[in-house]
């Protein structure tokens, strides 16, 4: 018997499936390939939305977890995933610097936000109010994280490159049985595509679909991510991630003109040298109606279980609520209320 069937092959689910085989658990991952938000996303790690100045609850605490997991992967896989760069923070105002100032002086924000404006010019970017400097940031490469640690599940016989076929799930006491084969439990995490999730989809996961492009720019020499009004992710080789767009209507992960003009319209407002479009890129993002995760233990069949929601922060959560979801399945630790499906029982009334 095995003891995990992980659906889901994104952020979330890798996270799960490293989080069970640390703790010496037998697993199968399915691609389950029903959206594709974490191959293109950004990676960033940061611990501060920089649209208000604020911080989250525990995020030394997840920053610290995330480091160490990551860097536990590289070894494991021996591939460099973990890039360790500033965030600069282009200020618009005076009032910007001000509210800077502020909340940097805040206990919770003063280890990330650096008191120490930087004046220094940077080429082909005009910023005529300086930069605030974030610390302890960067960024995973998302894309080979998911692509090595595919291929190393697969070298172990314990993943599967198909859809899931909800119809061929069979409970019992005791075990699920899946396509003749019996396992202790199930964990869906399938982002976007929980809505073809017979047993989670009353969950209220909306979705925001984000679009970025790949540029490059070779007058462009920036060594640090860069934060406007979109962002900046030196990939080296004058390649630069920038992105992203936010579309709460459009479910699907078709690229649009729409979205790359966008991007092209800010990205034209932040530099001032000439770049070539290398790649255009979309997927949905796994976002909640209240912006917290979800995780928790289906209402009727106690060996089903979801990890959901991560939303802009999965490289930054997933470590984290992996590690709650395996406590809580395995030691009967109960998961916050904050990020328990719990707290949307109300929508079982409709199912």
């Amino acid at each position: 018997m095995i003891d995990y069937l992980i659906v889901g092959a994104g952020i979330a689910g890798i996270s799960f499936a490293e989080t069970c085989l640390n703790n010496g658990k037998s697993i199968l991952v399915f691609e389950n390939d029903s959206q594709n938000s974490s191959d293109i996303a950004a990676g960033i790690y940061n611990p501060v939305i920089l649209k208000r100045f604020t911080g989250f609850i525990n995020s030394q605490n997840q920053l610290d977890l995330a480091k160490h997991f990551y860097k536990k992967i590289e070894h494991k896989l021996n591939v460099k995933l973990d890039y360790e760069l500033p965030i600069l923070r282009k200020f618009a105002s005076v009032e910007e610097q001000n509210n800077w100032y502020a909340a940097a002086d805040k206990p919770s924000l003063n280890p990330f936000l650096s008191l120490d404006l930087i004046s220094d010019k940077i080429q082909c970017i005009e910023s005529p109010f300086d930069y605030g400097k974030v610390l302890q940031t960067g960024y995973i490469d998302s894309k080979i994280y998911l692509q090595y640690y595919k291929t190393f599940l697969a070298k172990r016989n314990c993943f599967v490159n198909d859809r899931f076929n909800y119809n061929l799930m069979h409970f019992h006491d005791d075990f699920v049985e899946y396509n003749g084969s019996k396992f202790r439990n199930v964990v869906f995490a399938e982002g976007f595509g929980i809505h073809n999730n017979p047993f989670f989809n009353y969950l209220p996961l909306d979705g925001t679909k984000g679009e970025l492009l790949i540029i490059k720019a070779s007058k462009l020499k920036l060594d640090v991510i860069m934060n406007s009004s979109i962002y900046f992710v030196p990939l080296g080789d004058d390649l630069y991630k920038v992105g992203a767009t936010y579309n709460w209507e459009d479910k699907s992960s078709a690229k649009t003109e729409a979205g790359k003009i966008e991007l092209l319209e800010k990205i034209e407002s932040v530099i001032d040298c000439e770049f070539d479009v290398i790649e255009h890129l979309a997927g949905i993002r796994p976002t909640v109606k209240d912006r917290k995760p979800l995780l928790g233990t289906h209402f009727n069949h106690k060996r089903i279980h979801v990890l959901n929601g991560l939303g802009t922060r999965g490289i930054l959560l997933g470590p984290e609520m992996a590690q709650l979801l395996f406590e809580c399945i395995e030691n009967q630790i109960i998961i916050p209320r904050e990020i328990n499906i719990e707290r949307f029982n109300k929508y079982l009334i409709f199912k």
